[in-house]
């Protein structure tokens, strides 16, 4: 007699779909809730990445840094990803690889470590 036992495989949480929707999204930020010029500074495992906001609406970046950005190029932020099929949109978090979309291809880059906003100042009114 031959027998079969099934099991129920174990998951990580990060496969399941519905573990995203309760996701705390801190640590991180949203590309579509910045302003054009505004500059972020990615520290990945191995590289640093600088971006300059083009637009927010479709995450069009300027960034240089890493392997295959040694100057600034013009890209799509698609998002981040911890690399299966789950890709937060338009944003960059601790953890996560940030995927650039670049004409037909796609750079995913280490894991992020740090992530440093600056906001250019706003213009003077030249009113003392």
């Amino acid at each position: 007699m031959n027998s079969t036992t099934i099991r129920q495989s174990a998951v990580p949480a990060s496969a399941v779909l519905s573990s995203w929707q309760t996701y705390p999204w801190r640590d991180g930020i949203q590309i579509d809730q910045l302003m054009a010029l505004d500059r972020v500074t990615v520290r990945t495992r191995h590289s640093v990445y600088e971006l300059i906001v083009v637009s927010s609406a479709s995450a069009d970046v300027l960034v240089r840094g890493g392997e295959f950005f040694p100057e600034f190029t013009r890209a799509r932020l698609a998002g981040c990803t911890l690399g299966g099929s789950f890709l937060k949109l338009r944003s960059i978090y601790i953890g996560f690889h940030m995927e650039f979309a670049l004409g037909d291809g796609v750079i995913i880059t280490s894991p992020v470590r740090t992530i440093d906003l600056e906001t250019p100042a706003p213009p003077s009114s030249g009113v003392n």
